[in-house]
């Protein structure tokens, strides 16, 4: 088992090896396999970096995220200008079909609503607005279409286990 001290190291380790988080604004600690990081960021994309990393780390079993996102003031954006860059962001992505997905924003944080066929392109909205410049939050409140068929479902697997070397599609049995 990690101790908690071992644990907080590992995770401090983490945050300091990965590019993408340039806040030395953080302090870890953890108690139990829950880490708490606090601090201060200058962006929700390196608030976000700091979670993942921190994720990443073996023996973390929660994060208690108290990160406060302090935007410079040459960042800071109206929420008109941000609900405009996610727009525009959201239309210059392929991955996501038009009039799908609507924003909200409010303070600098944005929430997302909307149905999508696959859970890639819920992704694909969040990664889209997380790097925007002026977004201290996000909200990704999108749902993935439900068009489950229970034959189809079956039969794609089959199909897809007999394009793989790795099985043997007559040895393994598919209920659906």
């Amino acid at each position: 088992m990690i101790t908690d001290e071992r644990l907080t190291q590992d995770v401090a380790a983490e945050l300091a090896w990965d590019p993408s988080v340039t806040a030395t604004d953080l302090a870890v600690t953890a108690k139990d396999g829950i880490v708490t990081l606090t601090g201060r960021v200058t962006s929700f994309a390196q608030k976000h970096a700091a979670e993942a990393a921190a994720r990443r780390v073996n023996g973390v079993k929660a994060i208690a995220e108290e990160i406060a996102v302090d935007l410079p003031f040459e960042h800071r954006r109206t929420d008109e200008d941000i609900a405009a860059a996610v727009l525009n962001r959201l239309d210059w992505d392929a991955a996501i079909l038009p009039d799908t997905i609507t924003a909200q924003v409010q303070d600098g944080w944005v929430s997302l609503d909307g149905a999508v066929d696959w859970n890639f392109q819920k992704d694909a909205a969040a990664i889209d607005v997380r790097s925007l410049l002026g977004v201290v939050g996000l909200s990704n409140r999108i749902t993935i279409k439900p068009r489950a068929n229970a034959h189809d479902i079956a039969q794609d697997i089959k199909v897809a286990l007999g394009r793989s070397w790795f099985f043997d599609p007559k040895r393994v049995g598919i209920d659906v």
